[in-house]
């Protein structure tokens, strides 16, 4: 029997330990993780400079933020004038996401790959989220800064990645409507978590 393809996307609130759960998760599921490698394959597969994709990472301009619901699935080619514009490289790297979906199970961090990839049985979104208190305390030792310095980075980062989400999504980022399964990770570790999360998955493949 050929075996289940599986695909998650993790969505997480930035000191939540969203990404080390996915790296975690990618191990004992010995299946791949992409985060920013996504953006040196959208450079790659492109011709465009990383750098650029780099500065529109889980951001937009704020210029841009009276519009929503932006993706079309539909990236331009190079003889458009549009071609290095914010928007087109969400879509490259939205269409760098699908081709991965179409040929593997894995993993994708961020970049709205639970709405890129939303009708697609085999995707399990899952979002991750902690109190700020809980945030704060795995900030401190991971970053430098003051509380007060590490609050403020913690409420901007998640407001870039809301402001992201609702413009080429059209939905709200902390929308537990918008996941399979939601997570407080501050009440419990992170060996704890992923058995929860591996039930999780255990539960939705027996559908």
């Amino acid at each position: 029997m050929e075996e289940k393809k599986l695909v998650i996307s993790i969505a997480r609130s930035y000191g939540s330990g969203g990404l080390t759960l996915a790296k975690k998760l990618s191990k004992e599921l010995g299946i791949p993780v992409y985060d920013r490698e996504i953006l040196r394959m959208a450079s790659d597969q492109s011709g465009i400079n990383e750098e650029l994709f780099g500065q529109v990472d889980e951001t937009v301009r704020k210029i841009f933020l009276s519009t929503k619901g932006k993706y079309k699935g539909m990236p331009l080619t190079p003889e458009y004038a549009a071609f290095t514009s914010d928007d087109n490289l969400f879509e490259l790297q939205a269409d760098v996401i699908k081709r991965i979906a179409n040929t593997q199970s894995c993993i994708f961090v961020g970049r709205c790959a639970d709405y890129i990839l939303r009708d697609r049985p085999y995707v399990l979104s899952l979002f991750f989220y902690a109190s700020e208190e809980d945030c704060l305390a795995r900030l401190r030792k991971q970053v430098s800064g003051t509380d007060e310095e590490l609050i403020k980075r913690m409420h901007a980062i998640d407001k870039h990645r809301a402001d992201y989400y609702r413009y080429y999504t059209g939905r709200d980022w902390n929308d537990a409507r918008n996941y399979d399964f939601c997570l407080d990770t501050g009440v419990m570790d992170y060996d704890k978590l992923i058995e929860v999360v591996k039930s999780y998955i255990e539960i939705k493949n027996r559908e």
